[in-house]
């Protein structure tokens, strides 16, 4: 699945973050300050950083600013009680991918941990199914028996996610930060035509249909 190395202070958060991570199937380093996280970095090949903000002897910011200068391809995600904009810009401004403000879901640390992964191709989970539908993301290659699907990239990205969480809600921003990304400029409306393009294209005939979970998102389920 890949390595991350998660660099928090504070003892128990970190083993959250490691034991949250292992169980998604990733490996997992941890690091207590942006000096060690360094170190670590010079010890261990890992495929991305999680990286508190408010640390001592060195912070995320400056870590940021030192590992993107020596790892200009390492993801950086930081996690953060700090979620004022400025503290957001700073930390963009210094390196990081994306921005994760405690206390945060385990959900949505590993949804985001993976699409940072794949934004940086690299190694995560490949294969989904979709009722009689197969999906390869290596390759965006979608299938239905033996007869191959020609699926717009968005599409795929989000038939894809829905997926490899199948029978799990989730919620309109975890998908939109999943498949469009953090910085995303549309509405959430871009995604309602989404979904009913891909309701639209398989219909009920496909094994599976999309679910509108009222207030909160979308599911997908297996149907006879």
């Amino acid at each position: 699945m890949g390595a991350v190395l998660v660099i928090d202070d504070d003892p128990h958060i970190r083993e959250l973050a490691q034991t949250l991570l292992r169980g998604a199937g990733f490996e997992t380093v941890g690091a207590g300050d942006g000096r060690q996280g360094l170190r670590a970095l010079e010890q261990t090949a890992v495929d991305l950083c999680l990286v508190d903000i408010m640390m001592p002897l060195m912070d995320g910011v400056e870590f940021c600013r030192v590992a993107r200068r020596h790892y200009p391809e390492l993801p950086l995600l930081m996690l953060t009680a700090k979620g004022q904009l400025p503290d957001k810009a700073k930390a963009f401004a210094a390196g990081a991918d994306d921005y994760l403000v405690k206390p945060f879901a385990g959900a949505e640390l590993v949804m985001r941990t993976k699409a940072l992964l794949r934004r940086y191709h690299k190694v995560v989970e490949q294969l989904a199914r979709a009722g009689e539908v197969s999906l390869d993301a290596l390759g965006h290659v979608a299938a239905r028996g033996a007869a191959s699907l020609d699926l717009p990239l968005k599409e795929f990205d989000l038939l894809f996610l829905l997926a490899s969480h199948q029978g799990r809600t989730l919620t309109r921003r975890q998908i939109i930060d999943e498949v469009w990304g953090f910085d995303f400029a549309g509405n959430e409306r871009t995604l309602d035509v989404h979904i009913n393009r891909l309701r639209e294209r398989f219909g009920d005939q496909a094994g599976f249909r999309i679910a509108t979970v009222r207030g909160l998102g979308y599911r997908l389920e297996e149907t006879p």
